[in-house]
């Protein structure tokens, strides 16, 4: 049977072979005609999460470069797709954005860890009198049961574990505060001090911030106001004084620092 001649050949894309590399097979579900929104926004997730993650186990270092390129074959995704990412981890000061040298892991200065905790022991010191205020019984309770949480993790999980218990109870006290405007903003800086502590805190702290949570959480019962917001100070001042923003050079490939090897 004889060909049809090239002028009466239907029109369209020449038929190409595909590719197997991951990254053209999320750019190939596009061009056949497949939603990839869902897909793209949990991988996008997935590559989000695999780096805060990393950051806060401390896998990732500070000043740790993470170039496009490397991310792209990592995920198997396209480099639109990564910037993106990137660009959110830059919004919550988890990586910084160089110009023309790309993405590496966040590196708080002295005076940057200052300033954020001045302003988190300002909106704390905000928050302790209303918390005294609001605070019912039941609210008594179920702290006292977050911190029996927290000394249980003290002895049985990682110090990252605990942090991130030790981070919810600042939050919990937020929302006792009943004003959503102060657990907004203390939400975004707890968020910036975890990290930071996640980066520079050196291990073995957990007893002592049990401690000084058990203190703020006694004057908070007793109905002591000023005593609860001096207990808080001292506690962000010890919390702030333990850090040491001299970070240990990776060795290690990025692969293996992002749990993927």
């Amino acid at each position: 049977m004889s060909s049809l001649p090239s002028a009466s050949r239907p029109r369209g894309r020449p038929k190409v072979r595909p590719k197997v590399g991951p990254a053209s097979l999320a750019v190939n579900d596009e061009s056949l005609g497949i939603d990839t929104a869902d897909t793209g926004d949990a991988i996008e997730t997935r590559i989000y999460q695999a780096v805060v993650d990393s950051v806060m186990s401390q896998r990732l270092t500070p000043g740790t470069k993470l170039p496009e390129a490397a991310l792209c074959e990592l995920f198997g995704v396209g480099r639109t797709l990564v910037q993106k990412v990137l660009q959110k981890l830059a919004h919550d000061h988890i990586v910084e954005l160089r110009p023309n040298r790309g993405a590496i892991v966040a590196m708080p200065s002295r005076e940057e860890v200052g300033k954020l905790f001045e302003a988190r022991r300002a909106l704390e010191a905000a928050i302790m009198p209303l918390v005294v205020e609001h605070a019912t019984k039941a609210d008594l309770t179920a702290l006292r049961r977050q911190l029996k949480e927290e000394h249980h993790a003290m002895h049985r999980y990682k110090q990252t574990e605990w942090a991130r218990l030790a981070s919810s109870f600042h939050l919990r006290l937020a929302e006792l505060s009943r004003n959503t405007i102060l657990q907004r903003y203390l939400g975004e800086l707890v968020s910036r001090c975890s990290l930071v502590v996640a980066l520079f805190e050196p291990p073995g702290n957990a007893s002592c911030e049990h401690d000084e949570h058990q203190a703020v959480v006694d004057c908070i019962a007793a109905r002591d106001a000023e005593g609860a917001v001096r207990a808080m100070e001292a506690h962000l001042l010890v919390l702030e004084n333990r850090i040491n923003l001299i970070a240990e050079k990776p060795g290690k490939s990025l692969a293996h620092m992002l749990g993927m090897e």
